[in-house]
């Protein structure tokens, strides 16, 4: 099919989209998950290591598909092309109608807190700022892929200024706080394997946000060259700045002040910088966070464009609106609804829990194709191929399987809630493929 859409992303942007989708607000809030799971020093900073890893190995063989097949749509174009309609169909579904919407909601929620805390404002005023932050988000994407890369790009620059602040300023801070390097439980009485297990759920869903620069793949001025450099340098600077910000978290804390709380950045900028820090901390957080909305904007209301185009939705023609720039309006409209509507509901959190084992069920299936289209196509032109194979993707594939296990044991109600509406996707599928020569 002839793209229509216009080639505007460069390198820069595309890194930028990684990073700043992926940075967003767990770089600030997660600290107190992973030490109240983790229980020391040393196991928090070894599961922010191994995560970060484990993302790299994922992004490495995930780009050679993305080198390989530069068309918008990402993970479900991924696994369109390796395993059928079918399979392609469900992923576009989970991602486009309630994985996004649902980051959008969290992501904007987080957004109106720190509004509502920076300028004092009344509880009342959470959804009405949350919703306007979504609306501006899709009003500068609908001035096409340009656009938001900018934003993108301006969002990750200065995002990073209170990152770097407060890792300088944390590692150089004295005082009485000890702090071990070595990945043990120590005499929390948690069982190491648990702490390992909860602590690595938690990182991963901070990494989260990586795959989805391949969404935009078709309006990249050199995917095949930009892509997969954009991904794995990426991911490599963001494990980077997640172990530096979070020793200077535990450099200026001692780790039981950092349980369990999310005011943990705040204060941090707080004992660094005076009373004005935390105003600082609370604006680079809002930074931040709009950062990475724009980042779930700007890849996911190309899902159902893509779909559409495919003819796998009803009502095609209305998610293949396009502005002029290129920017398909009418999906975005679509998401923003349904994040509008999950914002209103509360239950943001819970719709991005259950969808952990879905999401990572088709991470898993990307990496394997990397193995499948290796002994199908060999002859598929491919710029970019996985260092190390196949090890690495062996890497992806297991600590996939392992994420999705985990949530089974941990959280078996909202991954098997996550899989049933996943599976609501079918019975449009089979009417499309009825009533649609595919």
């Amino acid at each position: 099919m002839k793209q229509t859409t216009n080639k505007g992303i460069g390198f820069f942007p595309a890194l930028a989209l990684v990073m700043g989708t992926v940075i967003g607000s767990g770089v600030f809030f997660k600290i107190s998950n992973t030490t109240e799971v983790t229980g020391t020093s040393g196991m928090t900073l070894f599961v922010w290591l191994l995560g970060g890893l484990i993302t790299i190995c994922a992004g490495l063989t995930v780009a050679e598909l993305a080198a390989a097949i530069p068309r918008n749509g990402g993970l479900t174009t991924y696994i369109d092309y390796t395993y059928g309609k079918f399979s392609g169909f469900l992923a576009g579904w989970a991602q486009s109608f309630i994985y996004f919407p649902a980051m959008l909601a969290a992501q904007s929620i987080v957004f109106a807190e720190q509004v509502k805390n920076l300028l004092h404002l009344a509880q009342g005023w959470l959804f009405p700022v949350a919703v306007l932050a979504i609306i501006s988000i899709l009003l500068i994407n609908c001035l096409g892929s340009k656009a938001g890369g900018i934003l993108q790009s301006v969002t990750l620059v200065v995002k990073l200024i209170p990152i770097i602040a407060i890792v300088i300023f944390g590692l150089m801070h004295k005082g009485d706080v000890e702090v071990s390097f070595i990945p043990t439980t120590g005499d929390t009485g948690i069982n190491f394997f648990t702490a390992l297990g909860a602590g690595l759920l938690a990182t991963m869903f901070a990494y989260d946000g990586w795959i989805h620069v391949g969404n935009i793949a078709g309006e990249m001025k050199n995917p095949k060259r930009d892509l997969p450099l954009a991904i794995t340098l990426g991911l490599g600077l963001v494990t980077v700045i997640y172990l530096l910000i979070n020793a200077a978290f535990l450099f200026t804390h001692p780790i039981d002040e950092l349980k369990g709380n999310l005011n943990a950045a705040t204060q941090t900028a707080q004992l660094l910088f005076g009373a004005s820090g935390g105003k600082l901390i609370t604006i680079g957080i809002m930074v931040s966070v709009y950062g990475a909305l724009n980042g779930y904007m700007m890849t996911g209301m190309r899902l159902p464009e893509a779909m559409a185009k495919q003819g796998l939705l009803p009502f095609k023609e209305t998610f293949m609106k396009l502005t002029r720039s290129g920017a398909p309006w009418m999906s975005g409209v679509i998401q923003v609804v349904i994040a509008v509507v999950m914002v209103s509901l509360g239950a943001f959190d819970s719709i991005t829990n259950m969808l952990v084992f879905v999401i990572w069920a088709f991470y898993c299936m990307a990496f394997y194709a990397v193995f499948v289209l290796r002994k199908r196509e060999k002859e598929l032109v491919r710029p970019y191929k996985v260092p190390l194979y196949p090890i690495i993707p062996l890497i992806a594939i297991l600590a996939g399987i392992f994420v999705m296990i985990n949530t089974l044991f941990t959280q078996f109600g909202l991954a098997l809630t996550g899989i049933v509406i996943t599976l609501l996707g079918i019975p449009i599928y089979l009417y499309q493929t009825k009533n649609t020569e595919l």
